[in-house]
């Protein structure tokens, strides 16, 4: 059975920086840009704690422990949006360990966000991931999420 609480710090941080290499390591299978350096997950544990001040972490409980996170804070789009959805919710990070993923420790990670969001009023909830990672497009469009944005860039 899988269970979503809100992250206790310090006692989750150890497995919060197995999620972030993780994930890390996930990406760099099929993204040529990411860091692999000895300092990249204490950077990138400091960024997500300075990022859920604006919100909250939550992580995914299984039988043996914690398998997942997510980090989902209130964002503010630019005057171009509409005033009723320019507050919003986006999902900073969310990671499933791979022995773990397909058990809906993602979808229930995901419902802990929309819950946050809905309590904290917002109308929109985003979530963005990488063009190569084809099974986070899978989860996200299974759980209702459809595209709105797309990044392109180019090499120099």
């Amino acid at each position: 059975m899988i269970t979503v609480r809100s992250a206790r710090l310090p006692e989750d941080r150890p497995a919060i920086l197995a999620f972030i290499w993780g994930l890390q390591r996930y990406e760099a299978g099929f993204e040529y840009d990411r860091r692999l350096d000895p300092a990249y997950g204490e950077d990138q544990f400091a960024a997500m704690m300075k990022e859920a001040e604006k919100g909250t972490i939550f992580v995914a409980e299984g039988e043996g422990g914690l398998i997942g996170w997510v980090v989902v804070i209130e964002s503010e789009s630019p005057a171009y949006v509409i005033e009723e959805e320019r507050r919003a919710a986006q999902i900073c990070e969310l990671y499933v360990e791979e022995g773990a993923r397909g058990q809906g420790a993602g979808k229930a990670l995901l419902a802990a966000c929309e819950a946050w969001s809905r309590a904290k009023g917002h109308k929109i909830i985003r979530i963005g991931h990488l063009a190569g990672n084809e099974l986070a497009a899978g989860v996200y469009e299974k759980a209702g999420y459809t595209p709105y944005t797309v990044a392109r860039r180019k090499a120099l």
